[in-house]
């Protein structure tokens, strides 16, 4: 029998042992998930050479499909997990997940050509695109509302440090062994997060009382996934114009539109837009939105610019960047911790104005000469006011919710982080490649055999620390002079994309003016009936 008295205790706020063992299994699945992107952009140039049938590299358009395989997976399935998580229970669903994940690595490490991998890739998804919103309803019901932003906190460390890590361990990996083990270091990490879920993980006993929207999956799955891949096929090829990026946008929007007006419909819709009316969850939606496309768009730059700019290794690159993950490291913990006490209006704009100063000073230090130590400072004053937003928004979106609501939430959350990140990455790297080609057509270059369009000093610059780079330098007998305007027009390539994330930037103060800034009462222990639902032990 349980008690419907609501009453605040000192065992409220602890973070307990058993608390700790399971953000442990949930940041494991994380990993592996956000890792697993990143790893696989740097084993791309290997996959041209060593997945060939006839000798010639594969184009990079092909084996780019290993990554848009994935992405477009994750993006078919994180709209079916919060039917899933009520219809069997998060501790099933979720060691399926991490199952799907490990089988899909294995398979990829044993692909014998690039359809083959493109193939394993989508099996691969299918797991790791349910795990993040997943972990994020475990760690939610788990903390209760007196300790989600210290456990919220934790999991943010794997979003941020992916990102970081990825090219790092890619790039030893690639060297040291072989491209398998960019899938093969998955299986020990699957395997110990499976034994630990089915330990650790506490027993939920799922009722599943209502059926699948197929509609709405039939719409939105689809939908989501064709606009992705026109978004994604923008920076390929330089236009929103280009029919590869229209037909399958134009697509993807009006099956997602056709959603959004099936969604009122059904009682229990696949993505339930009726969450909506939680003020708190529409403004983080909104934030996390526009913060997402700026923040994402933007650091995908950073090791571009390492490379391009200063000619420096996937690892070295990886390794001065890692300057954010720290800065975000000290933040995160007491952020997530003041966010269990003060309202995330009090704490959001602080973090902001972290990521604002840090960005200008990134976007003022592209010129060439720039030491590594002043972007490194930076780019760690970034990672500072990073800590303190991501998180406090995932609470401030959670917190009001109800119980039966947190596993729709956290979809809806990461639907939203999906697509703002596609959509700020293809934005970007447009501003940087147009940026690149303002310039006149160095003489010649337009009739080297793959350059019909030429080459301007820029684009010249950003490849000239490659063989092939240097090779075009030799042949087309550039002046060192012409060579040194070419890496000042790339520096303010870099520069322009980021004062446009900026700009976004700016404009997403807009709606953190409104993020909440008095304590509210949490429903996370509330029923469907407001009633406080017993504690399942295991």
């Amino acid at each position: 029998m349980t008690s419907q008295v609501e009453h605040h205790t000192d065992d409220d706020d602890k973070i307990t042992p058993e608390l700790l063992k399971i953000a442990g299994v949930v940041v494991l699945g994380a990993i592996m998930s956000i890792l697993d992107v990143t790893v696989v952009n740097v084993a791309l140039p290997t996959f041209q050479t060593e997945l060939s049938s006839n000798g010639e590299p594969l184009a990079y358009s092909t084996v780019a499909w290993t990554a848009t395989a994935y992405m477009l997976a994750l993006a078919a399935v994180i709209p079916l997990t919060g039917w899933a998580a009520d219809r069997f229970g998060t501790k099933r669903l979720y060691m399926t997940a991490i199952t799907l994940f490990t089988i899909g690595s294995l398979a990829c490490a044993t692909a014998w050509n690039i359809e083959a991998l493109i193939g394993f890739r989508v099996l691969q998804g299918l797991g790791g695109g349910m795990l993040m919103p997943l972990g994020m309803t475990i760690m939610t019901k788990a903390a209760g509302p007196h300790r989600m932003g210290r456990l919220m906190a934790i999991l943010g460390v794997p979003m941020l440090l992916g990102p970081i890590l990825g090219p790092i361990i890619g790039g030893v990996l690639i060297d040291a062994a072989s491209w398998h083990w960019v899938f093969l270091i998955n299986l020990p990490i699957g395997i110990i997060g499976l034994v630990l879920a089915a330990r650790v993980l506490p027993k939920d006993a799922p009722e599943p009382t209502e059926a699948l929207d197929v509609i709405g999956m039939i719409l939105l799955s689809p939908g989501l996934a064709a606009l992705l891949y026109g978004v994604s096929s923008i920076p390929e090829e330089g236009t929103v114009l280009a029919t590869k990026v229209l037909a399958p946008a134009i697509i993807g929007l009006a099956l997602i539109i056709g959603f959004v007006f099936w969604s009122f419909k059904p009682k229990h819709p696949l993505l339930d837009l009726r969450l909506f009316k939680d003020r708190n969850l529409t403004l983080s939606v909104i934030t996390m939105f526009l913060f997402a496309s700026a923040f994402f768009g933007a650091l995908l730059l950073v090791p571009t610019y390492f490379q391009q700019v200063d000619g420096y290794s996937v690892k070295k690159a990886g390794l001065l960047i890692a300057a954010q993950g720290v800065g975000a490291m000290l933040t995160m913990p007491i952020a997530g911790a003041l966010s269990d006490r003060i309202p995330v209006g009090r704490i959001v704009p602080f973090g902001f104005l972290g990521i604002l100063v840090g960005l200008w000073g990134v976007a003022e230090s592209t010129a060439p000469e720039t030491s590594d130590w002043t972007i490194m400072a930076w780019l760690f004053v970034t990672g500072l006011g990073m800590g303190a937003t991501m998180m406090p928004l995932f609470t401030a979106a959670l917190r009001t919710l109800k119980a039966t609501d947190v596993a729709r939430g956290s979809t809806l959350l990461n639907v939203t982080q999906q697509v703002a990140s596609a959509a700020g990455i293809a934005t970007i790297s447009v501003v940087l490649t147009n940026g690149m080609k303002a310039g006149a057509i160095i003489p010649g270059s337009d009739q080297i055999p793959g350059v019909e369009e030429g080459l301007t000093p820029a684009q010249l610059a950003a490849g000239s620390h490659t063989e092939r780079g240097a090779q075009l330098v030799d042949t087309l007998k550039v002046p060192g002079s012409v060579l040194q305007d070419g890496f000042n027009d790339l520096a303010d390539a870099f520069s322009t994309s980021y004062w446009v994330a900026f700009a976004v930037l700016l404009v997403t103060l807009i709606p953190v003016a409104f993020l909440p800034r008095r304590r509210q009462e949490s429903n996370l222990q509330d029923g469907e009936d407001g009633v406080t639902p017993p504690i399942m032990m295991h």
